[in-house]
């Protein structure tokens, strides 16, 4: 089984979806544990592009083509993880995901999704490139304990704040914990800005909400 979480891998680092594809219809088929298929193939191949990318040894389009890749595995896996999350009974809570308007990135949101998926948690992924209004009008519609913001621009981590200020503005900021995640963010700026949670991976940010909504 090892071995196949390292082919996934190694098919990430290379931008194949053809083998993502089939190695991840293998997972399915051969009933192994999908959050694993995620978290040691997907997610460690990703992150070996990023490290990449930062060293100079890969190029944009080389990103581009793995990331594509991923969305791949992910599109096949994710289903199988919502079926696990689902087996468990009644949800954790409910967590409405975007990634922040002016932003089109969403390998970051899918992981994370996957992941809140995969502990029980209710996922409501609105998509990218999303206004600060349209986080809080979907956060009320389905009732949601946690509003997740992404940013990966430096540019557009205005746009998390936005959503708090949105929050004050209408006397919502009690309803709902605010997360914010992505490269540029931190938690210095999650203090700054008034978010109640950052993390700098999924797992880290399930973590997060196990806490917080265990209190």
């Amino acid at each position: 089984m090892n071995e196949l979480f390292s082919e996934l891998k190694q098919a990430i680092i290379d931008g194949d979806e053809d083998i993502v594809e089939e190695l991840s219809q293998k997972v399915i088929d051969e009933s192994i544990n999908p959050v694993d298929a995620v978290q040691e193939g997907l997610i460690k191949g990703i992150e070996v592009v990023g490290e990449l990318w930062k060293a100079g040894e890969v190029f944009l389009p080389d990103v581009m083509m793995s990331a594509e890749a991923m969305k791949v595995g992910l599109g096949l896996l994710e289903p199988e993880i919502a079926k696990l999350g689902m087996s468990e009974g009644e949800s954790k809570g409910k967590i409405v995901l975007g990634t922040v308007e002016g932003d089109i990135h969403d390998i970051g949101k899918n992981i994370t999704g996957a992941m809140f998926t995969a502990a029980g948690y209710k996922v409501f992924d609105i998509g990218t490139d999303i206004k600060a209004e349209d986080f809080v009008l979907k956060a009320q519609e389905v009732g949601a304990d946690i509003i997740g913001a992404s940013a990966l621009l430096t540019t557009t981590m205005s746009a998390q704040k936005q959503i708090i200020d949105y929050l004050i503005e209408h006397n919502l900021k009690d309803q709902f914990k605010v997360f914010i995640g992505g490269g540029p963010t931190s938690q210095a700026y999650a203090d700054e800005i008034g978010a109640d949670g950052w993390a700098e991976s999924a797992d880290e940010a399930v973590a997060l909400a196990d806490r917080m909504l265990a209190k």
